[in-house]
């Protein structure tokens, strides 16, 4: 039998659900921006501006994907975090990069 997670000392896993996979996706956007600072080094990773697309691409299709099939407070949460995300990167775009999503 195998021993819980309590008995070896591992936390339990944090909740699985829509909002949590949005904040996933949005943290790693935020990580190709250069928003996030690593706890190892204490530094901001350089913006990679494409690969903050892709995932705000991949946020898009989500929404689109999950449109009509959401409960108000995930639509909104959703909602909430395309728009601050798609400011982000415009402004980030705006200051040295490039690419479109």
């Amino acid at each position: 039998m195998l021993a819980s997670a309590e008995e070896v000392g591992v936390s339990a896993r944090p909740e699985i659900s829509f909002n949590a996979l949005v904040v996933s996706l949005a943290t790693s956007a935020a990580v190709h921006l250069g928003d996030v600072v690593d706890s190892s080094s204490g530094k901001r990773q350089s913006p990679n501006i494409e690969a903050a697309g892709h995932m705000l691409d991949l946020l898009v299709v989500l929404a689109d994907k999950t449109k009509g099939n959401l409960t108000p407070g995930e639509e909104v949460f959703l909602t909430r975090v395309l728009k601050e995300l798609r400011m982000r990167y415009a402004e980030a775009c705006n200051s040295g990069g490039s690419a479109t999503p």
